[in-house]
């Protein structure tokens, strides 16, 4: 309690202290950066925890806007890329140079070389708040995370409920006469040794597991080449490893399905396509395949993905983002907390995903509600995912999928404006 107060009273030197309790677990901590008012803000649930003025990169170096987290923490950091400038207290958002960190320049406009400017106290606060993974929001208007509830969303499953009596068959009580005491016989009641009385015990409580990260987003070519693979191989054809890539391997096993069936590859000059795809899967009996994908990541390393189905695929799934703060596992609930940040998609883009509508990109009305009822996702998934929620646990929707600065060593990391 004393180093929480000390933490308190230490940032109320730096910054201006909206809410007296600090964040418990670092896990459900966020941190919300808007380039238009230049501040940051740092909310635990829904409650501000702090907040700080910043100064974010300046024309010809803007700060990305999207969906990041803490990857690495150093107290002491040299820049790469601009002189071995000092970064103290830099809290890496990506391996290309993006970071928070202290600065004895912090103006609030816009005068970085592409990080988020901190003055010094409050940097070396919040670095002491944090842990990696957490995520960091970066956008040109402030948002506020808000509570949602929505059966897409996962939740732990509730434990079953414990029967208040044993399976023993009860036999009626019978009067013998008026006066007598009734008498409450069970079968072979005499023969049964009567089972020891064990003291009532809380329920045990699962320690808390590293949280998860998710990704839904549109299949890419890499997805639909590892199906293709993957049932190739099913079917007798040697396709190689199902690794997304189309090696030698994987060429000759396509060219011999398709050689195969001439009549339904006749005008189709594409070595993948959705054609080809189709065809895999009405061959092994899988039925239509799948337009999207989910993705899971733990301690910033892949664990599984599985395909899920995005209804209405020419519209926009737009961009959002959702944090899990508290789960009751007895109750089989879970506190979900979502925003939705503006992605404006390119023309180019558009086309490449098959998209001729963009009004979910768009931050007005309910556009999170929508896009979670439109993805379906197969009850084996859901469960192995409900098994591995925690607090902390994110989920981001997106139509553009695996970013460039989304890879090793990394959550899955959403730029919305470069």
């Amino acid at each position: 309690m004393f180093s929480r107060l000390v933490f308190g009273l230490g940032l109320l030197s730096a910054t201006a202290l909206v809410h007296p309790a600090l964040a418990a677990d670092a896990r459900t901590l966020q941190i919300f950066v808007s380039k238009n008012k230049q501040s940051l803000a740092v909310y635990d649930g829904t409650e501000v925890v702090a907040t700080s003025k910043v100064s974010t990169g300046k024309n010809g170096h803007t700060t990305p806007s999207g969906i990041f987290s803490v990857l690495e923490k150093q107290k002491y950091h040299e820049s790469n890329l601009y002189s071995a400038a000092p970064m103290p207290f830099m809290q890496r958002l990506t391996w290309s140079g993006i970071a928070l960190h202290e600065s004895n320049s912090v103006p609030r406009y816009p005068a970085s070389h592409g990080c988020v400017r901190m003055p010094g106290a409050f940097a070396k606060m919040l670095y002491r708040m944090t842990e990696p993974g957490i995520p960091v929001i970066i956008s040109d208007d402030e948002l506020v995370p808000q509570p949602i509830d929505h059966p897409n969303l996962f939740r732990p499953d509730a434990p079953a409920a414990m029967p208040l009596l044993s399976d023993v068959e009860l036999r009626p009580s019978i009067a013998v006469s008026p006066g007598t005491p009734v008498q409450v016989a069970m079968n072979d009641s005499a023969a049964m040794p009567m089972p020891a009385v064990s003291p009532v015990t809380a329920p045990e409580i699962r320690p808390p597991s590293e949280p998860i990260s998710m990704l839904v987003t549109r299949r890419t070519l890499r997805e639909t080449v590892i199906d293709i693979q993957t049932l190739l191989n099913q079917l007798g054809f040697s396709a190689g490893d199902p690794d997304g890539l189309l090696g030698p391997s994987t060429v000759q096993a396509i060219n011999a399905f398709k050689m195969l069936r001439p009549a339904e590859f006749a005008g189709d000059s594409s070595l993948v396509s959705d054609a080809l795809l189709k065809s895999v899967y009405a061959a092994t009996g899988k039925g239509e395949p799948p337009n999207g994908v989910i993705m899971v990541r733990q301690a910033f390393k892949p664990i599984f993905e599985a395909p899920v189905t995005i209804a209405d695929p020419g519209l926009a799934l737009g961009t959002h983002f959702f944090t899990l703060h508290a789960v009751d596992e007895q109750a089989g609930t879970a506190d979900w907390l979502g925003i939705t940040l503006e992605n404006n998609l390119s023309r180019e883009t558009m086309k490449r995903l098959g998209i001729t509508n963009q009004e979910s990109s768009i931050v007005t009305g309910r556009p999170i509600a929508r896009s979670l009822s439109r993805i379906t996702i197969p009850d084996e998934t859901r469960r192995r995912i409900d098994a591995l929620i925690a607090p902390g646990s994110t989920l981001t929707i997106s139509d553009t999928g695996l970013g460039r600065e989304t890879g090793e060593g990394t959550d899955f990391i959403t730029i919305t404006r470069g």
